[in-house]
């Protein structure tokens, strides 16, 4: 077993609303928001205030504590008013994809419970067709609440003009769920993770010991609030700290440049495919990025040559990565900026009050040690709750010793820093001498049971079938993570920086059914 380096941090019994802003009195007219397109600019003063307008409007319509209100909207400094106002009004916030269909905004909307949506204009006909397919159903939503305004709804100029006051709401941090985000978690298809107030406030207490941003560090909030990387990164841990967060509705990259230039950026927080684009591309010359001091990079693993491209272009001399998962609140590890020399290649450390332990691949008892690689196995106050609704699937990841299984394959070096290898279903795969490539999802069965299926691609000359493909995996795994199902593909989808684009493989599979 590994335990963080760091002395164990106090659980944060606090609602998330006022971990996040309890100190926004004191940072008063410091800006907290900056519309990156538009200059404007709020304050920690207006943001708690606005938090307390929308908190008192929604309680007004009926809203109470427990009842689920959906978030589907992109980036903009009126998204965290809308979230914290929900949390302080008692409700849980059920992030939603900028990218939903109707149809998945209605299946997220079905499955949360959730009797609120707050949108924008934009997204407003997308949000209609839901909440029609809804109320075929009996399902009628409470309300739609469209941000920038629209014919028949609230704006939120409409809450933030509610006189009222803010409701009194005796929130159990430990019991009631902040945030709702869906993840695909380590089997394939969405479900509700369910955070606690104390998981994700005591989460970003841990995060102070390797990565607290400065007060009046300006940050690029570029990656979506709707996942729980941005939501923390890039809302709740700088809002917390006193820094200012740039906002951007979506990545493209000339406008995160131009963005970077004006406001003179210190921090960027993005995925591997911005850091691909501010490798390579040629616009990137264009532009005054002097200001930067430090990129992490995060959600999925990045490329060495990869970053030290992307360092050199920054005039950096290295980047930052992290780890860690929705359902882990979601952060574990983390490469600080105050480190000179990380282990190349790594995630970082492991954040305070945090546990490791490495699994055998082959399902053999005993943990391993450092240098040897296996599934890693989480334990901490950052574990979710629960998979709403769904308590076998959640016994299937955090076991009866509250150690979650995360799925992914990984190993400690002599330094204490963590590496990620590969998912555990994908690394038993391409053990097998015949597969040159393998992705596993998982897919609904005829009972409506979620099973993994692997697309797997043949090594040349090679004549597997399926069933040497199932009974290989199964002698080297636990029940649970077998493979119900393969089908041999030409190639696994993959994006720019070499992540599995699962997403596709769920839309064939999805295309497939609505024929079939």
């Amino acid at each position: 077993m590994f335990r963080s380096e760091f002395p164990d941090v106090p659980v944060v019994d606090l609602p998330i609303h006022d971990a996040v802003l309890g100190a926004a009195a004191r940072y008063g007219d410091r800006p907290a928001l900056i519309d990156g397109l538009t200059g404007e600019r709020v304050s920690y003063a207006q943001l708690a205030a606005a938090v307390e307008r929308v908190a008192a409007a929604l309680a007004g319509s009926g809203l109470t504590r427990g009842d689920v209100l959906a978030l589907f909207s992109p980036n903009s400094t009126a998204y965290p008013m809308a979230y914290y106002g929900a949390t302080r009004a008692g409700a849980t916030v059920t992030t939603v994809s900028s990218l939903a269909t109707p149809a998945e905004l209605a299946g997220q909307l079905r499955d949360s419970g959730a009797r609120w949506l707050v949108t924008v204009s934009p997204f407003l006909p997308t949000a209609r067709t839901a909440a029609a397919l809804l109320a075929e159903e009996g399902r009628p939503l409470t309300e739609i609440v469209v941000l920038d305004g629209a014919d028949g709804h609230r704006s939120l100029a409409d809450l933030l003009a509610v006189s009222g006051p803010a409701p009194e709401v005796a929130i159990d941090p430990g019991e009631d769920i902040a945030v709702l985000p869906y993840s695909s978690g380590t089997t394939g298809l969405p479900k509700g993770v369910m955070l606690t107030h104390r998981s994700i406030a005591t989460n970003l207490a841990q995060c102070d010991a390797l990565y607290r941003p400065a007060e009046g560090e300006r940050v690029l909030a570029v990656l979506p609030f709707f996942h729980i990387y941005g939501l923390t990164a890039l809302l709740n841990q700088p809002l917390r700290c006193g820094a200012t967060v740039v906002v951007l509705p979506r990545f493209e990259l000339e406008q995160f440049c131009r963005a970077v230039e004006e406001h003179r950026v210190q921090a960027l927080v993005v995925a591997p495919p911005i850091a691909l684009a501010l490798a390579k591309h040629p616009v990137v010359e264009r532009f005054d990025l002097s200001s930067v001091e430090y990129l992490l990079c995060a959600a999925a693993p990045l490329d060495h040559e990869l970053a030290a491209a992307c360092a050199r272009r920054l005039g950096l001399t290295h980047l930052l990565q992290g780890y860690g998962m929705t359902e882990l609140s979601p952060v574990t590890h983390v490469v600080s900026p105050r480190e000179s020399e990380p282990s190349r290649g790594s995630v970082g450390r492991m954040v305070p009050s945090t546990e490791l332990r490495i699994a055998a691949l082959d399902g053999s008892d005993g943990d391993l040690g450092a240098g040897e690689r296996g599934e890693l196995l989480i334990r901490g106050p950052q574990v979710m709750k629960g998979y709403l609704g769904r308590p076998s699937e959640t016994a299937a990841v955090v076991d009866a010793e509250g150690w979650l299984h995360t799925g992914d394959v990984g190993f400690v070096d002599e330094r204490g820093y963590l590496h990620i290898v590969d998912r555990v279903k994908e690394a038993v795969l391409l053990g097998h001498p015949q597969i040159a490539d393998a992705a596993v999802i998982g897919v609904r069965d005829a009972d409506g049971t979620e099973c993994p299926k692997a697309f797997v691609v043949r090594a040349p000359g090679s004549g597997l079938t399926a069933e040497e493909v199932t009974g290989y995996v199964a002698g080297q795994v636990a029940p649970y993570k077998k493979v119900r199902a393969v089908e041999f593909v030409d190639a696994v989808p993959k994006s720019a920086a070499g992540k599995i684009l699962r997403r596709e493989l769920r839309a064939r599979e999805a295309a497939r059914a609505a024929v079939g």
